[in-house]
């Protein structure tokens, strides 16, 4: 029996297999996620990374970006400090927060792994197509929930399991980086377990604030 990789439950079952991989679905957390034996390897990650093509001066970019900045923006006070995870090749939300007077801090295991970073205390931290490439994501977000202030914010954006016949059709599961998904009601359980409330104001958008 595999393990769930964000709440570390053994009772998961098969959900969908296609002809590349498997898919295993937590009973906890109901977390989906693909066998570790089926995930790629560091250099064929980041072969496919670097083939993104995303800066600060694309518009199209900032206009995706915005599902996440607007309804954080709204939420924050004047000066919060912030860290965007994963930031990519091509770092843009942190410019769109430093446009906006936040003080930003950037982290990306391939393109700035400085760890230093990891070490600090924030008022909010954002993670933007970021969790559904998380190897362990319950070691990863518990530690970002505990960089955060009291009253922080975590704003994660990935798009959300919603039914078994869709994901059988999704295209985001043909990313071979693509390896845990998540759904509203896992959500829920990571705001229980984190000790934060949750909110959605998209639809691959979760904002979850630390009590």
């Amino acid at each position: 029996m595999l393990t769930c990789p964000l709440c570390g439950t053994t009772d998961t079952g098969h959900f969908h297999r296609d002809a590349r991989r498997d898919y295993r679905r937590c009973q906890h957390c109901a977390l989906v996620f693909v066998p570790p034996h089926q995930r790629l390897g560091p250099a064929q990650e980041r072969d496919v990374y670097d083939q993104h093509e995303n800066a600060p001066d694309d518009p199209g970019y900032r206009r995706f970006l915005s599902r996440l900045f607007d309804p954080l923006s709204q939420r924050l006070p004047p000066g919060a400090r912030g860290l965007d995870f994963g930031a990519g090749p091509g770092p843009t939300l942190s410019v769109m927060f430093e446009e906006a007077g936040h003080p930003m801090a950037i982290y990306d295991p391939f393109y700035s792994p400085d760890t230093s970073v990891l070490q600090r205390e924030y008022d909010f931290i954002t993670a933007t197509e970021v969790a559904e490439h998380l190897f362990e994501p319950g070691r990863e977000l518990s530690m970002l929930g505990d960089r955060l202030a009291s009253g922080g914010w975590l704003g994660l954006m990935t798009k959300r399991v919603t039914s078994h016949d869709a994901f059988t059709r999704w295209h985001y599961i043909l990313d071979p980086t693509h390896v845990v998904f998540f759904s509203e009601a896992t959500f829920i359980w990571l705001a229980g377990y984190l000790d934060m409330q949750v909110e959605f104001p998209a639809p691959d958008v979760a904002l979850l604030q630390k009590r």
